[in-house]
């Protein structure tokens, strides 16, 4: 791993540490506005391969990946599974950003593979309609249509990796 990619595994288990409190106080994610939260039997390893291979089956790319416990692990500490996983696709983003520069903060748009306390694992993600709201009054119909078409691509990859 690069040192720099080591850093910010480090600050993400240093933020999750401080947003999250102690341990214990880790819990499911609840249900929220914008969101999607597929609570799930499927334990946390095996749910971050089947959302990998749905990503893949969509013709998604795996743009970017992050775990507060795989850094966490490097330091000798044990907290409860979670990946970040950042998905997106070149045409999706030439359209994004032609109709708003700004809303390319938001790519890639991520899916959250949380560890239940059960043995589970929870697959959570913002809806991309969500994530560029803010932007549709610059953006327009085109930002408007896209947000739609990749609502229907991250239903389709949850389902495919939760089913």
């Amino acid at each position: 791993m690069t040192r720099l990619t080591s850093l910010a595994a480090a600050l993400m288990l240093a933020a999750f540490s401080h947003a999250a409190g102690p341990a214990s106080a880790q819990g499911e994610l609840a249900p929220r506005d914008g969101w999607t939260v597929i609570d799930t039997d499927t334990a946390f390893s095996e749910l971050v391969e089947s959302l990998t291979a749905a990503i893949e089956a969509a013709e998604m790319g795996l743009v970017t990946q992050a775990s507060a416990s795989a850094g966490a692990k490097m330091q000798g500490v044990t907290i409860p599974g979670n990946r970040v996983i950042g998905v997106y696709r070149n045409d999706y983003a030439r359209r994004m950003l032609k109709a708003s520069v700004a809303a390319g903060i938001e790519a890639p748009i991520r899916f959250y593979v949380t560890e239940d306390t059960d043995g589970g694992a929870t697959l959570s993600y913002k809806h991309p309609s969500f994530v560029f709201a803010p932007y549709l009054a610059e953006g327009g119909d085109a930002l408007e249509t896209l947000a739609g078409e990749l609502d229907a691509v991250f239903k389709a990859i949850a389902e495919d990796a939760t089913n």
